[in-house]
């Protein structure tokens, strides 16, 4: 009897895993569910190009572009003195309240413009779908910087985002120029002659026999 319910259990739990494996192929390969992937890469590129315009020509400019750096300047100084303060309102470590102090703080002018840049291709290749997976990283890397330093904001909304598409690489962007960019890439790095030693010794003629 034991045997039995043993057999029924393993079997309830491999249908589980197949349906779990099934709905995360169907997440992760489905063209249908590129079209989710489509709307996440849209809201989130449109959010990375926004922040990276006002940073370049809106009204963020004179902070950012044309102000030396002040505005990363003022943001990693307010990490710094929040994580001395003990208040939970800046930079949560110490190594990292150092690497603002030490750094970020006396390279805030390239930083500032690194940054803008940063985020205004991240943003128009997210809604290209180009190098989907890649723009994902680099979004989800400065999530990570600006939460580091003691910002939330939209940043907790983007990086969990940038994950699932990250997860979806391919077909995050099958919908859009990845669909196109990637075969590409591949075909490009895919060695099309063999390397020299590495073919597969030929057998030996036998002669026939008299």
């Amino acid at each position: 009897m034991e045997s039995a319910n043993e057999t029924v259990t393993t079997s309830s739990t491999l249908e589980a895993s197949r349906g779990n494996i099934r709905l995360a192929d169907w997440f992760f390969r489905s063209k249908t569910a590129s079209v989710l992937w489509l709307a996440a890469r849209l809201w989130l590129g449109y959010g990375w190009v926004n922040a990276g315009y006002q940073k370049l020509w809106g009204s963020e400019k004179a902070a950012f572009w044309n102000g030396g750096g002040v505005g990363v300047k003022g943001f990693a100084t307010a990490g710094v003195a929040g994580s001395t303060a003990g208040k939970g309102a800046g930079a949560s470590y110490g190594w990292w309240a150092g690497f603002l102090h030490s750094f970020v703080i006396p390279n805030a002018s390239w930083i500032a413009k690194l940054v803008t840049v940063s985020e205004l291709a991240i943003g128009v290749l997210l809604i290209l779908g180009l190098f989907t997976g890649a723009a994902a990283v680099a979004g989800l890397a400065l999530n990570l910087v600006y939460m580091f330093t003691g910002s939330a904001g939209v940043n907790p909304a983007y990086g969990i985002v940038a994950v699932f598409l990250i997860l979806a690489w391919r077909n995050a962007g099958y919908l859009g120029a990845d669909r196109f960019a990637l075969p590409r890439v591949r075909d490009l790095f895919h060695r099309h002659t063999p390397v020299k030693g590495t073919e597969a010794p030929r057998p030996a003629k036998v002669a026939p026999a008299h």
